[in-house]
């Protein structure tokens, strides 16, 4: 056994390794009885199902370590180059499914507790999703994750311990009310704290120069507040494969509990303020930064991953290289998960520079060569600021190094286009202004080796528009990255009964090559075929309609069309184009219009930003909207409407294999992917959407008939802004201008008078940058298509399976070889077998 020690390694006597721990079910069943009675100290009478949790989990992490560790000896034999994957998000949900199924264990568990008299179900309901993240971004890190271990590449993933998550979200009288995600209050079984790998993470403080022996200088950074970052890993376990990574997430802790003569002097606020400020870094995951304060707070998150991170991964290098950074960068690599971790550009300078001793031309060349940078969004203000002052006060040194990097940056693009001052103000990493900014986004790209998006629209859309200057400078480093999901969780775990007819049908290959899920398509015409796969899609929308009951106390009919919206609430996603489109439902069948009727259960879930007015008002009118249709017996199982609290993880893996239509409306131009479009395909959805991010391969992918496609395109949307009049758009389309005057009137809000003025401007409005009222025509002629489908069960069940036979190219297998092949360049270490 070895342990390393802060830079050297020490071998332990009398500690061998220990053989495989048996993975069938009388082995399973005594781990769990032993965990449960010695480790826990339950016994008969204990009622608490979290502990019959507890102990399973227990029992089954005990199968992933011995994989673990001989992963991590397998790297270490092949001296192999290494990928780090940062990322201020990881969505990870459910450990314990995800494990089982990985490890190959699901149905000797199952059978294991069944003996014992206990319902597996119950034991996956008791536990809490992991809350860190907020959406797409986190949950593609784990999606990432899953797909490097499956394909056994040496990826660490590295992120923050937050002690709560986004924020429990609750409705009352239809407003969202945020309570607190303490997802860790009954602990994590699944993480294992490292104290041995702790770094400190420096604060404030001034910098100095010093003379070295050389002649030379050298900078340190003094007087500086520390807090320490202790980290917790994760197991990640590859698909049957026998490889296990790891993702490490730190924790913020002060270096000293408190202060000692300040409690005894009586001041015990005081005392403790240093442990609270420190804690704070890794208490919430995105504090609300209107404030100073919360910008502050944000800034120190960004930098205490990127510098704990580098640090680690740096003490690793030097214990095994001996302090060799000749190959670092043939054989490091670090993936930048979106803006956030950009401080990590000016932290590894400052970390070759000043802690080991290189030069600046030295440590350049090391960090533009492992550094590579992913972009996920269109929009300019999501493209992260800090003020200069907020960078002196917090990260003194870094603000030194940003602004050497700019200067010889700048004198880069001066000597490509000579005297051109507006290409030089555009490409500055400092925003002039009344308050300058860095701009994380440029220094992400002028540090990195790669730029990617993370779709084909996407990846164009940031060369020819957000960043052109820097396109035309290096074209070399932009690429495209299309985003995928895993099909372990996204289909085998979430979608048993589908999963087990596709397996039945193709084998079970898909699983780990989704590209074989192509050969389904060849059944699409078979009627027995055909009605297994619709009595999988019943059963599915019977658990959804269940889980909707229960929620929001409404009551779906499963044979209705499930038309479902679940994402992130923000205006450009155009949750109000679909209710809108509800509303005009509504007024048809108040008008008697109901010939040929396709009846439809429309289900929106989705957290709104806390600070987000807007957003957190589309919410509002969602609810009213739904309490009036589901409220009137005119309208009866014609139209129901539901807004799902506290949509997470654990949700979809529910909502997904239940849906019929997925809604991917958002305005083209403006989603730089989705990754939800990919789920609810993957599981036999319809798509109806718009032209932007990855929908556009999905329509490719599975051709326009199994497509509905409606709306401007992005380049329609840009030519249509310069005159665009939304008061005569409502005024030429009757139903348009019916769904407004009801809105106007106030049908929704009778006793809340001008609730929904601030909706109703933001539609009629030109300034309307998500183009509602431009599409509403196109759309509800793409929901009338979708709706005429679904009458025939036949054609429909037909397009469903084309759906997730056309999914192949929408796995993360997919797209990490892709990382893999063109940017991290890393060998598949198999795993090493035994001690």
């Amino acid at each position: 056994m070895i342990q390393k020690k802060r830079g050297k390694t020490v071998h332990i006597p009398g500690l061998t390794d220990l053989p495989p721990l048996p993975r069938d079910v009388p082995s399973l069943m005594d781990d769990f009885r032993h965990y449960y009675t010695y480790n826990l100290g339950r016994d008969k009478f204990c009622r608490s199902v979290h502990y019959h949790y507890k102990a399973l989990a227990l029992a089954v992490r005990d199968r992933l370590m011995e994989d673990w560790k001989n992963t991590r000896y397998a790297c270490l034999d092949a001296d192999c180059k290494r990928g780090y994957y940062l990322s201020l998000e990881f969505l990870m949900g459910r450990a314990l499914g995800n494990a089982m199924l990985n490890l190959g264990i699901t149905d000797a568990t199952s059978k294991a507790l069944m003996d014992l008299g206990i319902a597996m179900e119950d034991l996956a309901e008791a536990e809490i999703d992991a809350g860190l993240g907020n959406g797409g971004l986190g949950r593609l890190a784990a999606c990432f994750l899953d797909s490097c271990a499956t394909l056994q590449l040496p990826v660490m993933g590295y992120g923050i311990r937050y002690e709560y998550g986004m924020f429990r979200q609750r409705i009352v009288n239809g407003h969202q009310v945020e309570e607190p995600d303490h997802w860790l209050r009954n602990g994590n079984p699944w993480e294992i704290e490292r104290q041995e790998y702790t770094q400190r993470v420096c604060y404030g403080g001034r910098t100095e120069r010093y003379g070295t022996d050389d002649g030379g200088f050298r900078v340190r950074w003094v007087d500086t507040h520390d807090v320490l970052a202790v980290p917790y890993d994760t197991p990640v376990p590859g698909y049957t494969n026998g490889t296990v990574n790891t993702l490490r997430l730190w924790k913020a802790v002060a270096t000293d509990a408190f202060n000692l003569s300040e409690f005894n002097a009586g001041s015990y606020t005081e005392s403790v303020a240093a442990k609270n400020e420190a804690e704070n870094i890794t208490m919430v995951l995105y504090p609300n930064d209107a404030s100073e304060s919360g910008k502050a707070l944000r800034l120190r998150q960004q930098y205490f991953l990127a510098s704990a991170s580098l640090q680690d991964v740096i003490e690793r290098w030097v214990v095994i290289s001996k302090g060799d950074f000749s190959d670092f960068a043939e054989k490091n690599c670090f993936q930048l998960n979106d803006t956030h971790p950009s401080c990590a550009v000016p932290e590894l300078m400052r970390l070759l520079m000043d802690e080991q001793g290189m030069g600046w031309e030295e440590a350049w060349r090391i960090t533009t060569r492992t550094m590579a940078y992913t972009n996920h969004t269109l929009l300019p203000e999501a493209l992260e600021k800090w003020s200069l002052s907020l960078f002196a006060q917090l990260l003194p040194r870094l603000l030194e190094i940003i602004l050497e990097i700019n200067a010889r940056f700048l004198a880069e693009v001066a000597s490509r286009w000579p005297g051109d001052h507006e290409r030089l103000r555009r490409m500055s990493l400092i925003e002039e202004g009344a308050v300058p900014q860095v701009r994380m986004a440029y220094l992400a790209i002028v540090g990195s080796f790669s730029v990617n998006g993370v779709a084909a629209l996407h990846s164009q859309l940031l060369a020819q528009g957000l960043f052109r200057d820097f396109y035309e400078l290096w074209p070399h480093k932009f690429n495209n990255k299309t985003n995928g999901v895993t099909p372990r969780r996204w289909l085998a775990w979430c979608n048993p009964g589908l999963g087990r007819l596709i397996t039945e049908t193709i084998g079970n290959g898909w699983v780990s090559d989704l590209e074989q899920i192509r050969k389904i398509a060849e059944f699409a015409d078979d009627p027995g075929f055909r009605d297994r796969w619709h009595g999988v899609k019943l059963a599915n929308k019977e658990r959804l309609a269940a889980l909707v009951q229960d929620k929001c106390g409404v009551t779906f009919n499963p044979e209705s069309l499930f038309d479902v919206q679940v994402k992130r609430i923000h205006e450009y996603k155009r949750q109000l184009l679909n209710i809108l489109h509800v509303i005009h439902l509504y007024d048809r069948i108040k008008r008697g219009d109901t010939a040929d009727w396709t009846n439809r259960c429309v289900l929106i879930g989705g957290k709104a930003a806390p600070g987000y007015f807007m957003a957190k008002l589309i919410i509002k009118l969602i609810n009213n909207v739904a309490q009036v249709v589901n409220g009137d017996p005119q309208v009866g199982d014609r139209l129901k409407v539901a807004f799902l609290p506290n949509y997470r993880v654990t949700a979809m893996e529910v909502v997904c294999p239940g849906t019929d239509l997925s809604e991917q409306i958002s305005t083209a131009g403006k989603e730089a992917s989705g990754t939800g479009n990919m789920k609810f395909m993957m599981n036999g959805a319809l798509t109806i959407g718009t032209l932007d991010g990855a929908n556009i391969e999905i329509r490719e992918e599975v051709g326009d008939d199994n497509f509905f496609m409606f709306g401007l395109t992005a380049e329609e949307v840009e030519t249509m802004r310069r005159g665009y009049d939304p008061g005569a758009i409502i005024e030429a389309d009757s139903d348009l201008g019916r769904v407004m005057n009801l809105l106007t009137f106030g049908h929704f809000n009778l006793f809340e008078p001008g609730l929904f003025d601030p909706i109703i401007g933001a539609i009629t409005t030109p300034h309307d940058p998500w183009m509602v009222a431009a599409d509403f025509r196109s759309y509800v002629m793409a929901q009338e298509r979708a709706a005429a489908a679904y009458k025939d069960r036949d054609r429909w069940t037909r397009m469903s399976i084309i759906n997730s036979a056309s999914s192949g190219k929408f796995s993360t297998d997919r797209t990490i070889r892709e990382y893999n092949g063109d940017i991290w360049r890393l060998q598949p270490v198999p795993a090493r077998c035994g001690g």
